[in-house]
């Protein structure tokens, strides 16, 4: 089971059939929708203000959610993939967005639906990401536009083997119990 803990009065809300990794941390003021998955070693850190997560969401391996005290908080859409290794800061990310691996999304950004954040990028403090598109480098900066194609192979692709990847590990619970 993961280690969630309550802190300052607040505990983390868990949407119906998510699934948590042993060793993922769900701390404070953390709710989560429905059908997400936080993997191994990820942290959900709701301490000093709120972290919000929609449905369909997974929160990769080794992936870091904070916000900023008493300034930024955190929200994040359905159906975001957020990468192994990925920091997500108190910002604003809204839904089908995949924010790619080992990238860094800082305190007031705003990434809009339907975008990529490429592996390793940094998106700085207050950038708004505009929708449709692919961000890269460092700081990120918008390199292309999707495609209908790029949408369904990639992003809707890939929530969607999260989702079949959680099951597995859920069926194997059941049946240890």
């Amino acid at each position: 089971m993961a280690f969630i803990r309550t802190l300052r009065g607040k505990t983390p809300v868990i949407g119906k059939d998510c699934f948590l990794a042993e060793n993922a941390a769900i701390i404070g003021d953390v709710e989560m929708g429905d059908d997400c998955s936080i993997w191994y070693s990820a942290v959900v850190r709701g301490d000093v203000h709120s972290i919000r997560i929609g449905n369909n969401t997974n929160v990769q391996d080794c992936a870091v959610i904070h916000a900023t005290y008493q300034k930024s908080p955190t929200n994040i859409g359905n159906n975001v993939i957020i990468a192994h290794g990925a920091i997500i800061h108190g910002c604003t990310i809204h839904n089908h967005v995949m924010i790619g691996m080992n990238a860094v999304v800082l305190d007031d950004a705003i990434v809009q639906s339907n975008t990529i954040i490429a592996a390793g990028s940094v998106v700085t403090k207050g950038t708004l990401v505009e929708g449709n598109s692919v961000y890269a480098g460092i700081p990120a900066k918008k390199i292309k536009s999707i495609s209908p194609e790029l949408m369904e192979g990639e992003l809707h692709r890939i929530a969607n083997a999260y989702s079949t990847y959680a099951s597995w590990y859920k069926e194997e619970e059941q049946d240890i119990k």
